[in-house]
Order: C-alpha cells, then sequence, then structure tokens
C-alpha cells in the first residue's frame, strides 16, 4: 500500500512542477522580449533621461553617439556603447558625491568613469581626487586608470600617483611614462583617447 501512495505522489508533484518550470522560462522570455522591444533609439534616450537624473553632462553622451554615427557603427551598437556609458558616468557621479568631492567639469566626470571602468577601486579614486589639486586632478585620476589597464594594482598605483603629486613635472613624467607602456601594447592613454591636455 506504501509503494502504491509513494507511485501516486511522485507523478504528482511532478505535474505540479512542470508548469513552474515553464512559468519562469515564460517570464525571461518575455523580459527579453520587452527589453527587444525598444528601438535603439529609445534606448540611447532613457539612457541619456537617467544620465541627466544623476546631474551627468548631456555633451558626454552626445559625443558618444556622434562618434558611432561618424564611424558608421550599427544603432544597435550604440545604443549599447551609450548605455553603458552611461551607467559608468552614472556610478562614477555617485561616488564623488558620496564622497563630497565636486567635479571640476564634465572633463574630471568622464575620466572618474574611465577609472572605475577600468577597475580602479572606489576608494583609490577618492583618495586620488581627494589629494590631487584641483588643476591635476584630471590627469591624476587619468593616470591612475592607466596603471591599472597595465596591471597594477589599485592600491600601488595609488601609491605611485600619490608619490607624483608633488609637483606637476613628477606627474607629467608618470603620465609620460605610462603612456610609452600603453603604446607599446598598442593602446592609448586615457588622456590621448579622451583629448585631456597633459600637464607640462
Amino acid at each position: 500500500m506504501r509503494k502504491t501512495t509513494i507511485a501516486m505522489v511522485v507523478p504528482a508533484l511532478l505535474l505540479w512542477s512542470a508548469p513552474l518550470g515553464a512559468q519562469q522560462v515564460s517570464g525571461q522570455a518575455t523580459a527579453q522580449a520587452q527589453a527587444s522591444a525598444r528601438t535603439p533609439e529609445q534606448r540611447i534616450e532613457a539612457a541619456m533621461q537617467a544620465a541627466a537624473r544623476a546631474n551627468v553632462p548631456a555633451s558626454l553622451l552626445e559625443s558618444k553617439v556622434a562618434e558611432g554615427e561618424a564611424k558608421r557603427v550599427p544603432q544597435e551598437r550604440i545604443a549599447a556603447a551609450v548605455e553603458a556609458r552611461a551607467s559608468a558616468l552614472i556610478r562614477a557621479s555617485e561616488v564623488m558625491q558620496r564622497a563630497e568631492i565636486a567635479a571640476q567639469g564634465a572633463a574630471q566626470l568622464s575620466v572618474a568613469a574611465d577609472a572605475l571602468t577600468a577597475g580602479v577601486s572606489e576608494s583609490a579614486l577618492i583618495e586620488v581626487s581627494r589629494e590631487a589639486a584641483p588643476e591635476r586632478r584630471t590627469v591624476a585620476v587619468a593616470v591612475l586608470a592607466d596603471l591599472v589597464r597595465l596591471g597594477t594594482t589599485s592600491e600601488l598605483a595609488l601609491t605611485r600617483v600619490s608619490a607624483a603629486l608633488t609637483s606637476n613635472a613628477a606627474l607629467a613624467n608618470l603620465q609620460a611614462e605610462v603612456a610609452s607602456q600603453l603604446r607599446l601594447g598598442g593602446q592609448q592613454s586615457t588622456i590621448e583617447a579622451g583629448g585631456i591636455l597633459r600637464i607640462q
């Protein structure tokens, strides 16, 4: 009798589990369908609006769109790039606000986003931003990002940049050294890629 009961219960459980699994798959498919239903233009507009709510300058995303269009990149890829950039800029803005550091213009916010995207820790970004004089901050954060791109840990990169903040010459020398190493690997420095003026 007990075997009969077990035999009846197992199929019943299987019958219950099947609809639940189907519901999960259906839910995922619906979410994917909703995301794909938006046009690239709608995705770009949504990213722009999210950035605006975080006080991110629109120019930082508009330049991304213009760059993609100039290179004849498909709209879907442009939308994905804008979404990723907006996310990085919003995160950078939030990190700086929590640390009560006012970004001195779009360039500083942009390079802070570059640093976080490169893998710089939030604590290292905040420390360099606090230590650097306003006129050196953008270049200092850019060099911090490039050191991490080269494989240096955030902690060691922070130590090297902090030591170079003693003078414009020291920071310029470190920036030149890092840029040279990146060029050997076929890469541009953050300053070169962003069109940021070097410290002389």
